[in-house]
């Protein structure tokens, strides 16, 4: 036995062992088998067991394939290349999907057979005497020779030039050719000599382009490898025609779509492509073309059909491919701008291609395309008309893209502001500041589509600049600053911030905060006022810098440490003035931002000292003032920009002004600018000024502050400081400010001069305001003298100026001007963005405007407050001002204004609409005292009530002072209600008795509760007036909350100046309170008791007081739908529905109280009203509540808890349920909540809705159908428990169950299930109802009318449909 190999032999001894094992002869111990092929049958057939060839030629065979191919319909499917075009279902199997689309593999392939090369002639090789075969160089190759298109290196070219002088030497003679031009028609067509007719036009058509091509286009027979490859491509070519030509014109359209259906769509694009693209068969086309139409002028006129055809066909070849030479036109040397020569290295051979780049562009031209074209903008940030032909040295054709259009696109000017080119990077900023710059104008508003900057943003547009604001290029830096600026800054928005800094109020401003901010989420709501901004600031200082400045970009800035870059820049750059003024503008608006931003600038390390040190000195060069000089550097110069910088900054808080006054050494610049006259600067005359009055107003806003006012004061030792100002520093100033407005007032019919001195005039009258405020409570003034000063100037100045003819225009500019009556005047620019605050000012505002130049608002608000003063110290004089309220113009304002929709709360609206306010609240004011005071003053009440109660869902944040007088002087003012004395309950009773408003007398529910007698809507109107004090205590208490804001708000327009934290106002989300006011002790009772059943404690009892509120709310509610319906017209009937429903689900038996039932009743009845119907909707989203449906649920649950079968109750769970609501209501009664169906027993004849609202249209939803017929037929719905409901399913039933319209098959088997089973009851009154049910009858106690007998048609039917089931359920004979 043979050993086998062990580890360590070496190769010697394995080939020993194996000559041992042949020797041996012995079998191995692993035999090879090879196993039978399943397709070949069985083992043992070899190729052996062939037949012999009977060909003499190499015959490849195929085993088992047939000598017959199968035929190829439907022919083997192409693989896709898009699968997932491909639709597969899931049932499919894919086994069984794969046998149905199997082929025979002949399909593909068959016998390949040797090509016959008998006849092919064998040349040997032409001898020569050299070694190796002759060598060429490209030199002895003609230029002159053009071959083919495209690009082609200059060897390439040079080769298929030789080829084509070596094809150019073997072609034939021109004898040859007159031969093949003669013979050509007759063998491309041999039954035309035969003197057959020729085939209709079409099929001359279809067969002209093969009948002029005398060469194959597909098949160049180039992979035959023969020398006469082309021979036989021809042959194949001519086989193929000679088959075309024996087919009729029918068997070549099947044909041609049998070969469509079976190739591919991309073969086939590529085959047509191949006929049609190929530029050298063009040209070959062209000259069989030229033949044949000398051949054709030889032939008679009868055969020249073809010949036609084919010329049309030609010509319109030709316009296709000159439209495509026009479009790519040859390049020669009279294209080029310069001629290249032949002594330039390199420049032998011209390569035309290669400088193509160097020709003139072709002419732009509009594209026709409904998606537009890519805006481009010149270098100067002009939008760039598509069709504009502007010429190259303007430089705006330097990019790849559209070459022929002039401009650059906004994606080329991001990648050229990225370029290694300092001229470039700076270039592409500086232009897109100026895109921006002019987007914000609202120049793009009409020509592009979608918003300029919103796109810039989101391509990160933003930290572009901030990357190019630390570029170390002074060119780029000052580039950055630019765009940055015009980004941020309106320089408009600031004018009109100066503008209106005198007017009352007006030092005051809302923070720069976008209001619409993304971080708010719903868990925030629980939390107070302090947590939320600290939970508010750990989210932002953990959010990267662009999720930040994706919704306020100041704040995302702020995060990138901006501040720290611009002193940099202006301390140690030291750039141009320009550059300066941009950094002061973009500093001023983070200023603006929040009292925050304020605090991160001064915080910032030597910001304040640079701005201070370099462009607020005390002495300066004296030769900037000098006229002509050119300003090289700001540094070193007083800059009125810089002062506006400093007051913005001190508007953020009474710290920031402590700081700057004191660390930053800004009292000592004060003392400088204010006391030296501007003209005595050593400025330009215009910077002097503005830098005078932005000093004045720096120190108005530090005097808010009770800072400041110890300038000019002598500094002695006492220990214990001296009140900021005495009343003896400010008394002298009056007469001299009395004087001055008398001669201005003179003006004011002068329009032109009048515009000039309006501005001082109006701050004259706030001062006088102010100063007659603060006289009647000073010690050492005598109030005789005081009131005695106040009827001099009413009868010497006021008094006269309110009879002027420019006073009566004034008023009726109220209007045109108002920013309520007219709300597009403060709508949002086109490019605004919710990311950056803006006023919307760009461009100017027109001067018919509340800010514009010929507005009235801010002289007339001056005015009514003086007024208001002088009034509230001399009441005396209130009748004097009666004229006040009478001018036309005021009355047409306010009626106009408060009917007005309330306006959407943004940035720039709110800054325009709190001027407007205050005028409102003043008018209203002087209301209030005339209303006490003139016998006459009851014919304006209503409207001034009307006013004063759309102001109160108005006011803004920061006016928490205003609201708080509204309410407590205005809105619940009896003198405001004058229905209330003359005749307006009695005028209730009696439109009740006469039912004016309505078709019929509304029913009012009952109560389950103690008997007591039902009152009168008049005695209700009554009594609520009566209690008109408890109401207003009760609504003051409830507005508590608000008692921080107001204590702020009532420092600043009380003049409390050491009071007031900051000029910056509340960030403005919406109104101080919400638009249902008049519900929310409603509201916040609901919320309070909700609130404690979430955390487990249970209300058992109720205190007096608080059914007391809800009385007075109900009350005051009833006081303003029947005298002041309109004012409530913005809350929706289903909100106050709901609201109303808070009565229910406060817990306990609330709603039982006799005159919480009695007012609920009465607001119900009013809410019932047809109008009042139409408008309900409860199925829109309403403001404050989240679902409907989840309410409804809750009243239900309320309901089946407390309601002890209560009809007022049950009246409100009904009004959900009409047939135009949500199914959804219908199904949580009847689905869930059945047991409340025998507790719900509202008698017909107290139910306030009309029947016809839940049975009309019919009901579709087939499950609520079933619930309807179960609740019946278990007894679950009776019309003894509930006779509302149960008229409402047995109409539907009816209606269903006799229903014959077609529909579904599944509907049709239920309702004549549904009509069987009715047939089948056993109770004889709900069998009668269903089957006999006529139509609804409010007078009938059943609520609904019944046949006698049933109508011919429905009797047929239900014996049609009961006999069916009888002869179904019939047993079967068996024989």
């Amino acid at each position: 036995m043979l050993s086998r190999p062990k580890p360590g032999e070496s190769e010697a001894d394995l080939l020993h062992f194996q000559n041992q094992f042949l020797a041996a002869r012995a079998s191995p111990a692993v035999k090879i088998v090879k196993k039978a092929d399943k397709r070949k049958g069985e083992e043992g057939s070899t190729d052996a067991e062939r037949p012999p060839l009977q060909d003499c030629k190499d015959v490849v065979m195929l085993d088992d394939f047939p000598d017959t191919l199968p035929a190829l319909t439907p022919a083997p499917p192409k693989k896709s290349k898009i699968k997932s075009a491909c639709v597969r279902f899931e049932d499919e199997d894919p086994e069984e999907r794969l046998e149905s689309h199997d082929q025979h593999i002949t399909a593909v392939f068959s016998k390949i057979i040797e090509r016959d090369t008998s006849a092919v002639a064998v040349t040997m090789p032409v001898p020569t005497g050299d070694p190796f075969p002759r060598t060429f160089h490209r030199s002895e190759i003609k230029n002159e020779v053009k071959v083919g298109s495209g690009r082609k290196s200059i060897f390439a070219q040079k080769m298929a030039a030789r080829r084509a002088a070596e094809k150019a030497a073997t072609t034939p003679s021109a004898a040859e050719c007159v031969q093949i031009k003669s013979a050509a028609p007759d063998a491309l067509n041999p039954e035309r000599s035969t003197g057959e007719a020729p085939l209709p036009s079409i099929r001359e058509d279809k067969a002209g382009d093969f009948l002029t091509s005398q060469r194959p286009c597909l098949i160049t027979g180039e992979g035959l490898g023969s020398q006469k490859s082309e021979e036989e491509a021809q042959a194949i070519h001519k086989e193929n025609l000679d088959k075309l030509q024996s087919m009729s014109e029918e068997e070549i359209l099947q044909e041609q779509e049998k070969l469509l259906s079976q190739l591919d769509s991309s073969l086939v694009a590529f085959l047509k492509s191949r006929r049609s693209g190929n530029e050298s068969q063009k040209k070959e086309l062209k000259m069989e073309q030229n033949r044949l139409e000398e051949f054709v002028e030889s032939l008679p006129v009868a055969q020249h059909g073809v010949g036609s055809c084919l010329s049309m066909q030609e010509s319109g070849l030709e316009e296709s491919v000159r439209k495509e030479e026009n479009m790519k036109v040859e390049i020669t040397d009279d294209d080029l701008p310069v001629k290249p020569k032949k002594e330039w290295i390199h420049m032998d051979n011209v390569e035309f291609e290669k400088l193509e780049w160097m020709k003139d562009l072709p002419s732009p031209r509009q594209k026709k395309t409904k998606k537009g074209m890519q805006a481009r903008f010149s270098l100067k940030g002009e939008l760039v008309p598509a069709d504009a032909d502007l010429p190259t040295h303007l430089g705006l054709h330097h990019h790849g893209e559209e070459a022929e259009r002039a401009g650059y696109s906004l994606q080329e000017l991001f990648h050229l502001s990225r370029s290694q080119v300092i001229q470039q990077r700076t270039l592409a900023l500086q232009v897109l500041g100026r895109i921006v710059q002019k987007a914000r104008a609202g120049e793009f508003a009409s020509s592009l589509k979608g918003s300029v900057l919103r796109l810039l943003l989101d391509a990160g547009f933003l930290f572009l600049l901030r990357f190019s604001l630390d570029d170390a290029v002074d060119n780029v830096m000052a580039a950055s600053v630019g765009a940055l600026r015009a980004l941020l800054v309106s320089l408009d928005d600031e004018k009109y911030l100066d503008w209106t800094f005198s007017w009352y109020q007006g030092m005051a401003a809302f923070p720069f905060v976008p209001n619409n901010e993304e971080e708010e989420e719903e868990e925030e709501e629980e939390l107070n006022g302090t947590e939320k901004s600290q939970d508010k600031k750990l989210k932002d200082e953990n959010k990267p810098d662009p999720d930040v400045a994706r919704y306020d970009v100041v704040k995302g800035l702020l995060k990138t440490r901006i501040q720290h870059r611009l002193r940099y820049i202006l301390e140690v750059v030291r750039p141009v003035p320009t550059v300066v003024l941009d950094i002061l503008h973009i500093l001023t608006h983070i200023a603006r931002h929040s009292s925050e931003a304020c605090s991160q600038l001064l915080d910032c390390p030597r910001l304040i000292e640079t701005i201070v040190r370099e462009f607020l000195p005390t002495q300066w060069d004296p030769q900037v003032a000098e006229p002509g000089c050119l300003l090289t550097s700001l540094h070193g110069v007083a800059c009125a920009t810089a002062m506006k910088f400093i007051r913005v900054l001190a508007s953020g808080g009474r710290n920031a002004t402590a700081r700057l006054l004191n660390k930053f050494e800004m009292k000592s610049r004060l003392s400088r600018f204010i006391a030296e006259d501007p003209l005595d600067l050593l400025l330009p005359r215009e910077e002097a000024i503005r830098l005078s009055t932005e000093a004045f107003r720096l120190w108005a806003v530090a005097a808010g502050y009770g800072q400041g006012c110890d300038v000019y004061r002598y500094k002695d030792s006492e220990p214990i400081p001296p009140p900021p100002v005495a009343w003896n520093q400010v008394s002298g100033l009056q007469p001299f400010l009395e004087t001055s407005l008398k001669k201005f007032l003179q003006e004011i019919s002068q329009t032109e001069t009048w515009q000039t001195l309006q501005p001082l005039t109006t701050t004259y009258l706030i001062y006088l305001g102010v100063y007659y405020s603060a006289c009647s409570q000073q010690p050492s003034v005598n109030p005789i003298d005081c009131l005695e000063e106040l009827e001099r100037l009413t009868s010497e100045v006021l008094q006269p100026l309110l009879s002027q003819p420019a006073i009566h225009s004034m008023w009726d500019l109220l209007r045109p001007c108002s920013a309520l009556c007219n709300p597009l005047s403060c709508s949002p620019a086109p490019e605004s963005v919710f990311s950056i605050a803006s006023l919307s000012c760009t461009g100017g505002k027109p001067p018919l405007s509340l800010v514009g130049s010929k507005s009235p608002f801010p002289f007339l608000t001056a005015l009514l407050f003086l007024i208001n003063s002088i009034t509230h110290v001399h009441k005396g004089l209130t009748s004097k001002y009666s004229s006040v309220l009478g001018f036309r113009g005021l009355k047409d304002y306010l009626h106009q204004s408060w009917q007005t929709g309330p306006p959407s709360v943004t940035p720039s609206s709110a800054w325009i609409l709190r001027h407007e306010y205050h005028l409102q609240y003043f008018v209203l004011a002087l209301a209030r005292r005339m209303a006490g005071s003139c016998l006459d003053y009851t014919q304006h009440a209503s409207l001034h009530h009307c006013v004063s109660m759309a102001l109160l869902s108005r006011l803004l944040p920061g006016s928490e002072h205003l609201a708080y007088e509204v309410l407590l002087d205005l809105a619940f003012n009896p003198e405001f209600l004058p229905e209330g004395k003359a005749g307006g309950p009695e005028a209730a009773d009696f439109s009740d008795i006469l039912h004016l408003g309505t078709s019929a007398k509304l029913a009012q529910p009952g109560s389950v509760a103690a008997f007591f007698s039902k009152p009168t809507r008049g005695a209700l109107l009554r009594e609520s007036y009566q209690n008109l004090p408890f109401i207003r205590s009760c609504y003051l208490s409830h507005f508590v909350h608000l008692q921080p804001t107001l204590m702020r708000s009532q420092a600043s327009y009380q003049g409390r100046n050491y009071l007031i934290q900051s000029m910056l106002l509340p960030e403005v989300k919406g109104p101080i309170l919400p638009s249902d006011w008049p519900f929310f002790p409603l509201i916040s009772l609901y919320n309070k008791v909700t609130n404690a059943e979430t955390h487990g404690a249970v209300l058992n009892s109720l205190p007096l007081d608080l059914v007391n509120t809800v009385t007075w709310n109900l009350q005051w509610v009833l006081l303003l739908e029947t005298w002041r319906a309109k004012t409530l017209q913005s809350i929706p009937t289903a909100a106050k529905l709901a609201r109303l429903m808070c009565v229910f689900l406060t817990g306990g038996d609330l709603f039982l109280e006799a005159p919480i039932h009695c007012y609920t009743a009465a607001l119900l009845s009013v809410y019932c009203q047809p109008k009042a119907l139409d408008s309900l909707n409860l199925d829109a989203p309403l403001p404050g509540l989240a679902s409907f449906h989840d309410l409804y649920v809750s009243l239900l649950e309320q309901f089946e808890g407390v309601s002890f079968g209560d009809p007022l109750f049950g009246v409100f769970v009904l009004l959900p349920l009409q047939k135009r609501f949500s199914v959804h209501l219908r199904l949580s009664v009847f689905g869930e909540h059945t047991s409340i169906l025998r507790a719900l027993g509202v008698p017909l004849q107290q139910f306030p809705v009309p029947l016809e609202r839940y049975t009309s249209p019919p009901e579709d939803n087939l499950n609520l159908l079933r619930l309807y017929f179960r609740t019946l037929v278990t007894g679950a719905l009776r019309h003894s428990w509930c006779p509302v409901l149960y008229v409402v399913a047995v109409t539907h039933v009816n209606s269903f169950i006799f229903s014959q319209d077609s529909t579904t098959q599944e509907i049709d088997a239920a309702r004549k299930s549904m009509l069987r089973k009715t047939w089948l009851l056993v109770d004889e009154t709900l069998k009668k109802h269903l089957l006999y049910y006529r139509l609804l009858n409010a007078e009938s106690p059943l609520g609904f009318d019944l046949y006698e007998q049933l109508p011919p048609m429905r009797l047929k039917y239900l014996q049609m449909v009961t006999q069916k089931e009888n002869k179904e359920n019939a047993p079967a004979v068996v024989s």
